[in-house]
């Protein structure tokens, strides 16, 4: 690829910038909480399942237009949004459930993150050993920069932890700019195809492995693919080729770079990140937990569809499944899964 380019344009940001406002928070006001209480009280009387919800049946009249341009920023703009001040400390577990379920829908279709069919992740510290078909999520290990297989990512903090596990975004777009400017050979091998591990979560006729590109040009759009955890694990497999030390410093220069241009932040109980993954990555600190199981830190993960996303690579559908705009796409999808939703961290497991 002889034609790189700098990008320019609201997705394309530097972590010091974006520390110096808060431009990107949305504050829940007293009338949105009313609003939202209203919404899963109607729910509760519909006896509506919470994976039955819907936007249009968690009915939000004057939120839900801030949500429509929040997630217009979120897929045309910035790319990422952070919603606070859900009262999570004063409402019972299936009530915070409802109404994140529900705050969801605003923003896209819930789809499932694990072969279990999980269509909301409890993201705690499981305190085992990280196996090769072991998530890193479930540990308290710090998470490389990467992007998540859907449109728009949401974590709900429910707890933090007692030291670290600060989150981490980064402009995708700021991201190549900077690899190009320092190394331009390494921007053209992240264009190339690189072998990621399904962790034995294989759709109906896949292989174990897919393949994917880092950076992906689509018209007028740089859609980012930053599936670097998947990447390294799959040379655990046979059939996937040895990366080359040309690939190996490409993605370790992939990960300098995100560090080095991104916004840290802790996230706090009753906030909500919501990231568009072809344009924002994100990564999570090492922490230290409370030896208390009710203190320990603690988030519900949402995976989203959107039916107005942006048009995808080809390649990606390896992934996906479906990439065309306006259907179901991406989360994981494997035989023999129900869909569903656990209330608890107890029944979460790969």
């Amino acid at each position: 690829m002889d034609d790189l380019a700098i990008w320019r344009g609201p997705e394309t940001w530097i972590g010091r910038d974006i520390a110096k406002n808060s431009s990107w928070a949305f504050e829940f006001n007293a009338q949105h909480l009313k609003e939202i209480e209203n919404a899963v009280t109607d729910t509760r009387k519909a006896n509506l399942a919470i994976q039955n919800i819907t936007r249009e049946t968690f009915r939000l009249p004057v939120l839900g237009c801030s949500f429509i341009e929040i997630q217009r920023e979120i897929l045309q703009g910035r790319g990422f949004v952070i919603l606070r001040k859900l009262p999570v400390d004063e409402w019972e577990l299936e009530n915070i459930v409802r109404a994140y379920w529900g705050i969801g829908c605003w923003f896209g279709e819930p789809v499932p993150q694990n072969r279990t069919g999980h269509l909301i992740g409890h993201i705690i510290d499981h305190r085992i050993s990280n196996g090769s078909t072991q998530r890193i999520y479930k540990t308290n290990r710090a998470q490389p920069f990467h992007s998540d297989s859907c449109d728009i990512a949401g974590l709900l903090c429910l707890r933090s932890a007692k030291l670290g596990g600060a989150s981490a975004i980064a402009s995708a777009a700021a991201v190549h700019n900077y690899i190009l400017e320092t190394n331009p050979d390494e921007l053209r091998t992240l264009y190339d195809v690189f072998y990621c591990d399904r962790y034995g979560e294989v759709p109906y006729r896949k292989k174990p492995f897919y393949q994917i590109r880092i950076f992906n040009r689509m018209g007028q759009y740089l859609t980012c693919c930053g599936m670097d955890p998947d990447i390294w694990s799959a040379q655990r497999l046979k059939e996937v080729p040895r990366l080359t030390q040309q690939q190996k410093s490409a993605l370790k220069s992939f990960q300098k770079a995100s560090f080095k241009l991104s916004f840290p932040h802790i996230l706090k109980a009753g906030e909500i990140q919501l990231v568009h993954n072809h344009t924002v990555l994100h990564a999570r600190g090492h922490f230290d937990d409370y030896p208390e199981p009710e203190k320990q830190r603690y988030l519900l993960r949402l995976w989203l569809s959107t039916s107005n996303g942006r048009a995808l690579p080809e390649l990606m559908a390896q992934r996906w499944g479906s990439i065309k705009v306006g259907t179901k796409r991406g989360g994981i999808t494997v035989p023999g899964q129900t869909p569903h939703i656990s209330l608890r961290p107890d029944s979460f497991s790969l």
